[in-house]
């Protein structure tokens, strides 16, 4: 049985909620929009805690932490996560984010260099153009009943049936996407970090793109896995049946940050 230990600390206004597993060096898990800690990471986390300290958190309005009264933006997450890891005491630390949580993370590498030692960017695009343009016209008509089942059910499981906090979540992360703009070539040329692209191959964002944010990056490496978004770090709303490929990512994130 791993270490455990969970609470809420006061961040940039907000009570937010944070678990942490194992010991040993520090890995911050940031999840992906419309999810919590829970339902993206909750299948990778009890194999990577065996090697390392890991770290993990509801972002704004997601799961058992609260909202503010402001839109939500990938760098004001990025803010959030870094004053997380200053109040608990995490001076330098590696980041896996998955979807939303991967561009969250691009922002981390970009506003707080001096907090990363590695990065793993999962299933995340840094331009509009990753995408076909239907997943943009999408949000223009987007309702919750959009939201997979189970994504939903985990929103509710820990927050009392908030129903009202469900579709606030839901409505904040569309209008998010709707005014993405992305990153230039020229800020993904400045991240500093050592850092692994992970895909699917029928993933969101193109297999293209991956490939061409792996060859901006200067320090970086890249692996497409079979598969959809996310199924290979066992995110729930992917798996079929519930269940995890065996071929997944948890030997590739272990190889990379252990280098």
């Amino acid at each position: 049985m791993v270490d455990f230990k969970s609470g809420y600390s006061n961040v940039n206004g907000l009570r937010m909620y944070y678990e942490i597993y194992g010991t040993g060096k520090p890995l911050v898990l940031i999840h992906g929009g419309g999810s919590t800690m829970h339902s993206t990471f909750e299948n990778i986390i009890p194999e990577l805690a065996k090697h390392r300290q890991i770290i993990a958190m509801d972002l704004q309005a997601h799961g058992r932490t609260n909202d503010r009264n402001a839109d939500l933006s990938f760098e004001q997450d990025a803010n959030d996560v870094a004053a997380l890891c200053k109040n608990l005491a995490i001076t330098k630390a590696d980041f896996l984010g998955f979807s939303n949580g991967g561009q969250t993370t691009i922002e981390l590498a970009l506003r707080h260099p001096e907090l990363i030692n590695k990065i793993i960017i999962a299933s995340a695009f840094y331009k509009p153009n990753a995408v076909a343009p239907q997943f943009w016209e999408g949000f223009n008509h987007a309702t919750l009943n959009k939201l997979p089942q189970v994504l939903k059910d985990a929103y509710l499981k820990v927050t009392d049936n908030n129903e009202a906090g469900l579709l606030n979540m839901f409505n904040k992360d569309v209008q998010r996407m709707k005014t993405f703009k992305g990153w230039t070539d020229e800020q993904m040329k400045l991240i500093k970090a050592p850092a692994l692209i992970i895909n699917g191959n029928l993933d969101v964002g193109s297999v293209e793109h991956a490939v061409e944010m792996y060859r901006l990056i200067p320090d970086c490496e890249m692996a497409i896995f079979p598969g959809g978004h996310g199924d290979y770090l066992g995110s729930l709303e992917t798996l079929v049946n519930g269940k995890w490929p065996a071929f997944n990512a948890i030997h590739l994130v272990e190889a990379f940050l252990d280098k």
